[in-house]
């Protein structure tokens, strides 16, 4: 394993809002991350490189309770915010929790985000900008 929580920390702590991830991004992956997986619920987020061992947060706030119904268009009006940085992280994932969002998958050699709801159910994939 080339990296460590540590690393992606210190990559993480650069991040102020929606509008730093595409440079967070660029910094993992040249740690060697492959994609990883955040679970709204509690934070958790596993990281992977290319032979599929993985690191893993911990949960990172209180439990939030995961909206049964997904209000996709809700959702999509919220992530806009975020990713214009209007929205801190942990208010993001308020927002997730609120619209049915249970996590997301980011591919990081395909370079898209999976959002998903409690089924695992892919619910919106987007590009990431590079």
């Amino acid at each position: 394993m080339k990296f460590t929580i540590g690393d992606i920390t210190a990559a993480h702590q650069k991040v102020k809002s929606g509008a730093d991830f595409p440079q967070y991004i660029q910094a993992i992956k040249s740690l060697g991350v492959a994609h990883y997986t955040t679970y709204v619920s509690d934070g958790n987020t596993a990281y992977f490189n290319r032979d599929h061992q993985s690191v893993h947060t911990g949960s990172k706030y209180d439990t939030l309770i995961i909206s049964e119904k997904t209000n996709l268009d809700h959702f999509k009006t919220r992530l806009k915010l975020h990713q214009q940085g209007g929205t801190d992280y942990h208010t993001f994932c308020n927002d997730c929790a609120e619209s049915g969002i249970a996590g997301w998958v980011m591919n990081l050699a395909a370079m898209t985000c999976a959002y998903f709801d409690k089924d695992r159910k892919e619910i919106l994939v987007e590009q990431i900008p590079e």
